[in-house]
């Protein structure tokens, strides 16, 4: 069986866009794609709505990435994959975080998996790190606090920026806006089709890397 840690956001946590609630466990991406590649793998979802890169936020506590990953290395270990999507929350506007900080979050989380003290493998697991979708136009009326307009653009930038950090470490890579959106109703969190699409061509990636 091979295993797999989903580390991400809201995302990955599964808000809904109209209610604001929660995604039934099948409906979530990683309920998805569970339901997708069988009983031949472990999806272990890790999302936190909220949830950063490395940035500590003084607004809401443990939402910084990087603290809580290597706790979760070990207790799901062994892993074989740990699928990254993260970036929109960096762009909150008390971070005042360019797309290329984010970027460098990323690189950071990253060389955090690759060099974590494993006890209960001998290699660090497979890494397949997504750009997140882009954000909506006019985020700043959105329902979530935090974003300013420029987050929108920023967001935009995101995806070529997080596939040079998968090339310079040698990871796989998706950009999730090519199957996926905010949808409007929040203009942040993807709705049901956005995570099914998802989960689909990602099992696709996974079981071609098998």
């Amino acid at each position: 069986m091979k295993t797999i840690m989903c580390f991400g956001d809201s995302n990955t946590y599964g808000i809904n866009p109209e209610t604001g609630m929660r995604f039934g466990r099948k409906e979530r991406w990683t309920g998805v794609l569970q339901e997708l590649l069988g009983e031949d793998y472990d999806v272990i979802e890790e999302g936190l709505p909220g949830r950063t890169t490395v940035w500590e936020d003084p607004l809401a506590d443990h939402r910084c990435g990087l603290a809580a990953l290597p706790m979760l290395l070990d207790s799901h270990a062994p892993l074989d994959w740990v699928i990254l999507m993260l970036g929109n929350n960096d762009l909150k506007h008390h971070f005042s975080a360019l797309p290329e900080d984010v970027a460098s979050g990323i690189e950071k989380l990253t060389a955090a998996i690759l060099r974590h003290p494993y006890k209960q493998q001998s290699v660090p697991p497979e890494i397949l790190l997504i750009s997140p979708a882009a954000m909506g136009e006019n985020i700043e009326d959105s329902r979530y606090g935090g974003f300013r307009e420029e987050a929108v653009r920023y967001s935009r930038m995101l995806p070529e920026l997080i596939r040079q950090a998968a090339v310079r470490y040698e990871c796989a890579f998706f950009e999730a806006g090519l199957v996926a959106e905010a949808d409007p109703a929040d203009k942040h969190h993807m709705n049901r089709a956005s995570h099914r699409r998802l989960a689909e061509k990602l099992a696709e990636i996974l079981q071609k890397q098998s």
